[in-house]
């Protein structure tokens, strides 16, 4: 029987994988863990034969959890990594990981992934796995970088299941916390990811962020008005109006200057 820990931070994501596994044969999930934290403690306690890991969260993500392992020189598991990105899941399924996994996860790629875990435990190649992961972690890192800057779209979870968003058609980001909601013609949805590091992936031609909780089209701005006070106001072609913050003025002004520029 095989033991296996499981750690993702979206509790439904998380759930949904517990399930597809109680499915199957001659596996055992013996503990869940929603930060890369309680994985590390997770596997110190249950010594599993196999960990489940999403690559992004926040903190201590999935490749930190495989870097601390390699370094505390731990009975090693097999790592299966789980990804929101399947470019990068491709380009880097040589690195020493026994499977990459893309969400949302099926019950027939799973199934493939447990007979590789079943192999690689008959040929003991655990601890060479984990030490050619941590061997190539820098690379893997800047590999996910370059996938999410490049990508013109994110998967969201939306009632329980996986949606594409296409970055091109968003009209306008609020921060809410650690999340972000983007707003797009029809509808909205609640991603979890930084402002920041989400403004990241958007092409910089067109969005600007102009205040810590908002990124607008520049494309769809309509109007930039200056109020008494000194502050200024964005309104997009949709009607909904923003504060510019004190140190995204810059922007706004840059704004008002292409425009006179492009009808000069």
């Amino acid at each position: 029987m095989l033991r296996a820990v499981l750690c993702d931070d979206e509790s439904l994501a998380l759930h949904r994988l517990v399930d597809m596994l109680g499915r199957l044969p001659d596996i055992a999930v013996v503990a869940l863990a929603d930060n890369g934290q309680a994985a590390l403690a997770a596997i110190v306690e249950h010594r599993p034969d196999v960990v489940f890991i999403d690559i992004e969260m926040p903190a201590l993500d999935g490749f930190d959890v495989v870097e601390q392992l390699a370094r505390d020189g731990v009975t090693a598991p097999l790592i299966v990594f789980v990804t929101a990105y399947p470019q990068f899941a491709a380009h880097a399924f040589d690195s020493g990981a026994i499977d990459f996994l893309t969400k949302p996860v099926r019950l027939g790629r799973l199934e493939k992934t447990l007979a590789r875990v079943g192999r690689a435990i008959e040929d003991r190649t655990a601890q060479e796995r984990l030490h050619e992961i941590a061997g190539q972690l820098e690379q893997l890192r800047d590999e996910r970088e370059t996938h999410a800057h490049r990508s013109r779209y994110l998967w969201v979870l939306r009632r329980g299941e996986m949606v594409r968003v296409d970055l091109d058609a968003l009209l306008w980001v609020q921060a809410e916390g650690e999340y972000v909601r983007l707003h797009l013609a029809e509808t909205n949805h609640l991603h979890r990811e930084p402002i920041g590091t989400l403004l990241n992936r958007l092409d910089p031609t067109r969005y600007v962020r102009i205040h810590r909780s908002y990124i607008v089209d520049r494309d769809r701005v309509v109007a930039v008005r200056r109020r008494a006070t000194g502050s200024y106001l964005v309104r997009i072609v949709s009607g909904e109006e923003f504060p510019v913050g004190r140190s995204y003025r810059a922007e706004a002004r840059a704004m008002i200057a292409g425009a006179q520029q492009a009808d000069g």
